[in-house]
């Protein structure tokens, strides 16, 4: 067997590998793996193809679904990084190729020059996918999958650009496709190599985003998009520490959505979730910037307010209460009206994240016991009587905030 031949066959090899690892992802539904499935079905066809004979037929074929699969590839790179997947003259370019690939085979036969447009299309290709998964790595996300691919996508470029400029400009030549010189083998073999290091990067880019998907699940509650519990109370823990370092303050207040029992059993689990969403939503959006929300329940939601004394967080939390209650029905069609009660209090020297929750959340009991739709402060361990200071003039009243 050929030098040509065994580096073809370890390249079917590879693409077949990268087919069933690939498919197996289908389901996962990651942007950007199917299309990587086909360009890699399509290298394996294309390889078998050189392997089975050199005819012009065979040539043209196998060039021809070589640029298709190398454009197919690039597409799934920008679908999996979501920017556009394509531009209109890239389509006129393959046009143009497929002529020229006609023409320098049966027309005017011109082995080296196909051989150096075929080489500048695949570096473009793969200078493009080594730019763009830099360019648009998402944020927050480790960087080795993407240095990677890039790296690899890169060394492929150059392999190819090296190549179309040696045959371009006559630096090399060669009678017969894929002509065993050692020029010839030199770039066959690098690029071979190449090769299954891109399929990996595929599978690893593959794995990042389904990564990204769990961590996603384990920090996010999936139906309010606010922080679950368990990561919830990892951030408050955080603050708590370091507040309690800083001899700083910070407020946490305990907050649930009044009768929702009701309005699962009115309405159905359905409304009851759009409910849940809708409230949530309108918390995330009243909150200051680096105040944090969560989940920590069925209806129950926390709010933790850094530097935010007990008497600043019972009015910010009032003034959402209000706007909950004057959002209009939660549930489309139907007048459900969702208003929230809450419990307040504030982290003071000695106290633990567990110990500030347990007095905020009895003081969501006593707004309940009070005729809800209340926000109620905790007292202070000297006394039961907790008197706000006058409101700031942006502030809304504060009739419904009450002390035990």
């Amino acid at each position: 067997m050929s030098i040509p031949a065994v580096f073809i066959s370890i390249a079917i090899l590879s693409c077949v590998m990268s087919v069933a690892v690939l498919g197996s992802l289908f389901q996962a539904q990651v942007p950007g793996v199917r299309l990587w499935c086909v360009a890699s079905g399509l290298l394996a066809v294309i390889s078998a193809l050189l392997l089975y004979g050199r005819s012009d037929m065979i040539v043209v074929s196998a060039s021809s679904l070589l640029v298709i699969a190398s454009l197919l590839g690039l597409h799934g790179f920008r679908q999996f990084l979501d920017i556009r997947p394509s531009y209109a003259w890239e389509y006129v370019g393959i046009g143009a190729i497929l002529f020229m690939l006609v023409y320098w085979t049966y027309v005017s036969p011109h082995v080296d020059a196909r051989s150096a447009m075929i080489s500048a299309f695949i570096a473009y290709v793969r200078f493009h996918i080594g730019w763009s998964v830099l360019k648009y790595r998402p944020a927050g996300r480790p960087k080795y999958a993407y240095y990677f691919v890039s790296i690899a996508a890169t060394l492929g470029a150059v392999v190819h650009a090296v190549r179309a400029i040696s045959y371009g400009l006559g630096f090399a030549h060669e009678s017969m496709f894929l002509e065993p010189t050692p020029l010839n083998v030199m770039f066959l073999g690098l690029a071979t190599l190449t090769l299954p290091c891109l399929s990996v990067g595929m599978v690893l880019l593959a794995h990042d985003r389904l990564s990204d998907r769990m961590e996603r699940l384990a920090t996010f509650d999936d139906l309010t998009g606010v922080l679950a519990r368990r990561a919830f109370i990892a951030r408050a823990e955080a603050i708590a520490q370091a507040t309690a370092a800083q001899k700083s303050v910070f407020s946490i207040a305990i907050l649930d959505i009044d009768n929702f029992k009701s309005i699962n059993d009115r309405y159905g689990h359905a409304s009851g979730d759009l409910a849940l969403a809708h409230v949530a939503s309108l918390i995330s959006h009243c909150v200051r910037g680096d105040d944090v929300v969560g989940r920590i329940g069925g209806e129950e939601f926390a709010l933790l307010l850094p530097s935010a004394t007990k008497e600043e967080a019972g009015r910010l939390v009032d003034r959402l209460r209000a706007v909950v209650a004057a959002s209009g029905s939660c549930v489309p069609g139907r007048e459900v009206v969702s208003t929230l009660s809450a419990g307040v209090d504030a982290f003071s020297e000695g106290d633990t994240l567990a110990s500030v929750m347990a007095r905020a959340d009895a003081a969501l009991y006593a707004a309940k016991a009070n005729g809800r739709n209340c926000v109620v402060v905790a007292p202070a361990v000297e006394t039961c009587q907790w008197n706000p200071p006058p409101a700031a003039p942006f502030d809304l009243p504060s009739r419904n905030i009450k002390s035990i």
